[in-house]
């Protein structure tokens, strides 16, 4: 006569499942969260005034290290950034308007507040450009980990800019939160922030 045995642990094993289903899921906390990124700061925006960290207070920012003369890198992903939050603007305007854009310039010798101006405004209506001294341009650098420095004289005249490509994520209180694949395109953007931003 055959019996069919249970493994002494089936039993078990059931009902450790069926547990497990009724708790609930952990939050998944922020890759960047707690990293030593960000700071304040004292720049000049893109129409003269005198603008410090504290003046974006209570709203998320979207950081990004750039130049306006960048041939090809910077466009591309001041475009990505701002037609992901254009996204944003269409799809959950409540979330977009609490967004503000940021695009630092690490060309201070010659992004002026008008040229920067000029750049901002071909990508989204709220994205704001600080430039400063060189000085106050490398102290925002060393906050948000990012290496900036003029490559080599370029035939013509000019130059280009050697820089990481980062694109970070901030919190309303200016914390690091994650960061954003400006590289992917404005639907990677716009996926992100919504991940992150409440």
């Amino acid at each position: 006569m055959n019996i069919l045995r249970l493994a002494p642990f089936a039993v078990p094993v059931t009902i450790v499942v069926a547990l497990a289903a009724c708790q609930p899921a952990a939050t998944e906390a922020p890759p960047l969260a707690g990293a030593k990124i960000g700071g304040p700061f004292t720049l000049t925006d893109q129409n003269g005034r005198t603008v410090t960290d504290r003046d974006f207070a209570g709203r998320y920012r979207i950081m990004y290290f750039g130049y306006t003369f960048c041939p090809d890198v910077c466009p591309t992903d001041a475009a990505a950034i701002g037609k992901g939050l254009a996204m944003l603007d269409a799809n959950d305007p409540a979330l977009a308007k609490r967004i503000v854009p940021v695009f630092v310039s690490v060309d201070p010798d010659r992004d002026t507040p008008a040229v920067l101006k000029s750049f901002v405004a071909s990508f989204h209506p709220r994205m704001v450009g600080l430039t400063g001294t060189p000085a106050q341009i490398a102290t925002i650098s060393k906050a948000y980990a990012v290496f900036a420095g003029k490559g080599e004289a370029q035939p013509g005249g000019g130059y280009l800019v050697n820089h990481s490509r980062t694109t970070y994520l901030m919190d309303p209180d200016g914390k690091p939160l994650a960061l954003l694949p400006s590289d992917k395109g404005p639907q990677a953007v716009a996926d992100e922030i919504r991940r992150w931003a409440k």
